[in-house]
């Protein structure tokens, strides 16, 4: 590093136009070339508005009360325009979604400099190189439409890279990105700091982060700084519950505690007499979303009365397809999908949805209430539910999800992590029989999804959850049947302990075996399953 604070804030604070709290308050650190900086914090601590001011979208885009100083190079950049700006502070946001704007990922991944008026040959070039260094250069003919969530992530990511900024700003990275792909865009952005590139990442994926040596971490807390220094200080700033830490450390930390509770899976669930009931079930599905390329390859599985599912496996391995041919929203170009003895293809998405609750991977294709409650109340009112029934089914989802003191907020005004929970909220208050969720914890810090999963999983009336997911650590703790997919086909179906004791079978779906199943596997002969670190520490 050279020493040269490229970065300062001083006292910032911001307040958003229709609220009453302040989003952050007296933050002031500085940040020098070639720094990893990373900021941690539970969902809607502020992280986000962090960003925002640096990069100029605060008070630029985002209208409130700011003051405090943004210093960018030494200069106060209140008076530039935001396309100076974005051409030394490039930003990836944390939903892809809302990033992604051209129809092809070489547009797409060009665009930036193309509005900079780089030479052709030059274009090309950089977005190869940058295409390269995120290993999707096969991806360059593709239409984004069409690609997976992780996918989408690296093409976003992608597309700032090729701008060569020197200051970059990383939203939660990682939130869809499989175990081998997220190791690769830590690899990528430690070999951009060595270079030179000042970058600073939100994520909750502290372990992970903490793998390529950040030299600085930021812990925020309820808008304003908690901790800022060295990663060996952070694990001694936080406990266990708030960031997920290596598991040895938390199974030391958590023999002075009591044992946790023994998780009770789908209390409501019983099976008579030991032979499963099947709900959903897929007979030699096959699909494409172009001619040349085939998502899913012969699925055939069911789903019966009393699966914990979790499925794992690469980006783009066809997960996301899989689940939306169970809700009807994609139909099998051969093969079909039964929900209860029904075909798919003769039942609207309206009547499966009163059997199977579907959460998006990205909170954004399914909210558009003005108010936290209406988006919760609106499914169980076109289920039929009373009155009543609404009231308590609400109050039960926002208290599972952490957000009663957000009923009355805009859902679109909430941080990424709190637009996912009301997501998952809107389909809990529904009370649908089957439950399925995209990356229920993306976007969440690790003592939120830690809670609402061991609620929802608690929750009676559900016969069936199955979860979309690349954290394995969420696979181990909760599932009770484990499958995985690559290349559009089913690699293994089966219990935890078996699928996943197979390291070299995990490795070939970028799958990458965690502390916790490492330390799950020391103790293998001792356990009657796998445990959370917890209960790790009373074996």
């Amino acid at each position: 590093m050279s020493g040269e604070d490229l970065l300062e804030l001083k006292d910032v604070a911001f307040r958003y136009r229709d609220r009453e709290e302040q989003a952050i308050r007296q933050i002031s650190f500085s940040v020098e070339e070639g720094e990893v900086f990373l900021i941690a914090g539970a969902s809607g601590c502020g992280k986000t508005t962090l960003i925002r001011t640096i990069n100029g979208l605060i008070p630029r885009s985002y209208k409130g009360e700011l003051s405090g100083e943004v210093l960018l190079y030494g200069e106060n950049p209140q008076d530039w325009p935001l396309s100076k700006i974005s051409q030394r502070v490039a930003t990836v946001l944390q939903d892809p979604e809302r990033q992604i704007l051209g129809t092809k990922v070489l547009n797409e991944v060009a665009f930036g400099l193309e509005n900079l008026g780089r030479p052709r040959d030059e274009i090309y070039a950089r977005v190869d190189q940058a295409l390269k260094q995120l290993g999707i250069l096969h991806l360059r003919e593709r239409e984004t439409f069409n690609l997976s969530g992780g996918e989408k992530q690296k093409v976003a990511l992608a597309g700032v890279l090729a701008m060569e900024p020197s200051i970059l700003l990383l939203d939660e990275p990682l939130a869809s990105l499989d175990p081998v792909s997220a190791q690769d865009t830590l690899t990528a952005v430690r070999e951009l700091a060595d270079q030179g590139m000042t970058v600073l990442m939100v994520e909750h994926r502290v372990e992970d982060v903490l793998g390529i040596d950040p030299d600085r971490v930021l812990f925020m807390h309820d808008g304003e700084i908690r901790y800022l220094g060295n990663p060996e200080g952070l694990i001694k700033a936080v406990n266990y519950h708030e960031v997920k830490l290596p598991a040895e450390m938390i199974i030391e930390r958590a023999k002075q505690n009591p044992p946790p509770s023994e998780l009770e899976i789908l209390p409501g669930v019983t099976l008579d007499d030991g032979k499963p009931e099947s709900l959903v079930r897929f007979q030699g599905v096959d699909f494409s979303y172009e001619k040349e390329t085939e998502v899913l390859h012969n699925i055939e599985l069911t789903i019966d009365r009393g699966d914990v599912i979790a499925v794992l496996g690469p980006n783009g391995a066809g997960k996301t397809t899989f689940v939306k041919h169970a809700i009807g929203l994609l139909e099998p170009a051969s093969g079909d999908v039964f929900i209860e003895g029904v075909n798919t293809k003769k039942a609207s998405v309206a009547e499966i949805a009163g059997t199977l609750g579907y959460v998006f991977q990205s909170p954004s294709h399914m909210l558009f209430a003005p108010t936290v409650y209406k988006e919760l109340s609106f499914g169980p009112k076109n289920l039929g539910h009373s009155p009543e029934e609404i009231e308590k089914e609400v109050k039960e989802a926002l208290e599972i999800v952490n957000l009663e003191a957000k009923e009355d907020d805009p859902p679109l005004s909430l941080s990424f992590g709190q637009q996912k929970r009301v997501s998952i909220a809107s389909i809990l208050a529904m009370r649908s029989r089957i439950l399925v969720m995209d990356e229920p914890n993306a976007g969440q810090d690790y003592e939120n999804y830690m809670n609402f999963m061991d609620s929802i999983l608690q929750m009676p009336g559900f016969e069936s959850i199955l979860f979309v997911t690349h954290d394995v650590d969420l696979a181990l703790i909760y599932a009770n049947r484990v499958i995985l997919m690559a290349d559009g086909s089913i690699q293994a179906d089966g219990p935890p302990r078996d699928v996943l004791s197979d390291l070299d079978l995990l490795r070939s779906c970028n799958l990458i075996p965690t502390s916790l199943l490492t330390a799950n596997l020391e103790r293998f002969e001792k356990l009657d399953r796998f445990q959370r670190a917890e209960a790790l520490a009373h074996v």
